[in-house]
């Protein structure tokens, strides 16, 4: 039986119930209709239910879905997806930095950025989707907390394996006995996916560019959660940024934040610049908070890349084209003090936990976003500190540490500023089914990136 993840109405109707909750709505007589009928909640950690509603639940799933979409939302107004209003709501946006002079910028310090992409990646791979406390326990039990090293299988009892399974895509690329090169993730395929965006179309790239090249170049296997709805969404005729709203329960959720790295790279010292790109590529599948994060990395991404600011200017700057008063801005700067005033980096993440766990999915933009500033933060923007970090904090461990990574790595500089231990293991390669990059080296996709971030 093929049940096909993150677009089965049945399973759609129970996060946008959570998600109306979130975003200013009255979800509640819709919720009792749906219950009456004996509808399900909405699969915890996995993106189908396993096994199918019936017909009847199915078309009503579908009714509620177009019903809950209608509802207004007393957030409507604080939380917008258009850029001027987004723009309106920020007083301290950025001033465009202008394009007059070839960037500072060199290969090696992108190509240091792709390694602490990848690498930040690898090491969240294979406890993905585990509870926080399997992580703790796994890590403990092989002598690697607080996390410093790559997740191993060796020493492990059999009874903890069993209780806390590795992520079983990742298990057999991703631990520190098996890792030989990088494996294929959608955090390094969609910045590849942007790559290609930006040498097709240019800066001035639209959103509908974007939705054209995802048809082009990207497997729809190879999507999740609000991407995979969004290209669902296209494929029935339905047109951007209509895309991210329509039957889209995970338009809030990470998978936005995971493709602004590009943006920020080849707008470097331009976080105006950047954020508004991050704009156009989120809205094909985003709205909100969804799109606030990408704005937020890639302001703070474009920030770091001129290698003459902090970690913590990084992130101030980042906060400067994200709503003040939106949940996102809220969280994160709730994550930012707790990380300044607390020496024990698991007293950080159980206060992060207790604010958010209960509210939001654990693939949610909001508190994984709150958990890469607080990672950043406490790490003080050092490399190995920033991604151990991350990915010890639970919930998106992959992309988590894909963008602490990324932002420490920019700060290093250079691939030789990068721990070995941390870069050796990836060979020089990575594994994708995006364009003709597979077995690429991430030298080449840094002066690629170089070329597009000296584009006029």
């Amino acid at each position: 039986m093929l049940r096909l993840t993150w677009v089965q109405p049945e399973d759609l109707l129970g996060h946008e119930l959570r998600q109306a909750l979130q975003d200013g709505r009255e979800p509640s007589a819709i919720a009792a209709r749906w219950r009456a009928a004996g509808g399900p909640e909405a699969p915890a950690r996995a993106g189908a239910s396993p096994e199918p509603a019936s017909r009847y639940l199915r078309l009503l799933a579908e009714d509620l879905l177009d019903e809950l979409a209608e509802l207004p939302s007393r957030l409507a107004d604080a939380e917008p997806t258009d850029l001027a209003a987004i723009r309106a709501l920020c007083p301290n946006w950025p001033a465009p930095a202008g394009r007059d002079h070839p960037t500072a910028t060199g290969p090696a310090r992108f190509e240091a950025a792709w390694l602490g992409r990848a690498a930040g990646c690898l090491l969240g791979k294979p406890v993905e989707k585990l509870p926080l406390e399997g992580i703790r326990q796994l890590a403990r039990v092989t002598g690697n907390w607080p996390l410093n090293t790559w997740f191993t299988a060796r020493g492990v009892p059999e009874d903890l394996a069993a209780q806390y399974p590795w992520n079983r895509r990742s298990a057999a690329t991703c631990l520190a006995e098996n890792i030989d090169g990088m494996p294929e993730d959608d955090d390094l395929d969609y910045p590849l996916i942007n790559l290609l965006l930006l040498q097709r179309h240019g800066r001035a790239f639209t959103t509908t560019d974007v939705a054209r090249l995802w048809l082009d170049e990207l497997s729809a296997g190879r999507t999740f959660t609000a991407e995979r709805v969004a290209y669902r969404n296209l494929l029935l005729g339905i047109e951007p940024p209509r895309t991210a709203r329509h039957r889209n329960p995970f338009r809030e959720w990470i998978g936005a934040l995971i493709r602004a790295d590009v943006h920020g790279w080849t707008n470097p010292g331009d976080p105006a610049a950047a954020a508004a790109q991050a704009h156009r590529d989120a809205t094909l599948t985003h709205t909100a908070n969804g799109v606030y994060a990408a704005m937020f990395t890639a302001a703070a991404v474009a920030t770091a890349a001129t290698g003459t600011h902090d970690v913590h200017a990084c992130l101030a700057t980042g906060l400067t084209v994200v709503p003040p008063g939106s949940r996102l801005a809220r969280a994160v700067r709730h994550a930012i003090r707790l990380a300044r005033s607390h020496e024990d980096f698991d007293t950080v993440v159980d206060a992060l936990h207790a604010a958010h766990a209960a509210t939001y999915h654990w693939v949610h933009a909001v508190p994984n976003t709150a958990l890469i500033a607080a990672a950043l933060t406490h790490a003080d923007g050092d490399f190995p500190g920033a991604v151990c970090r991350a990915v010890s904090g639970g919930w998106d461990t992959d992309s988590n540490g894909a963008t602490a990574g990324s932002i420490a790595a920019l700060l290093a500089g250079s691939p030789t500023a990068l721990p070995e231990r941390w870069t050796a293991p990836l060979k020089n390669r990575l594994a994708t089914s995006v364009g003709e990059f597979h077995g690429t080296g991430f030298d080449t996709l840094a002066h690629l990136t170089h070329l597009e971030a000296s584009r006029p």
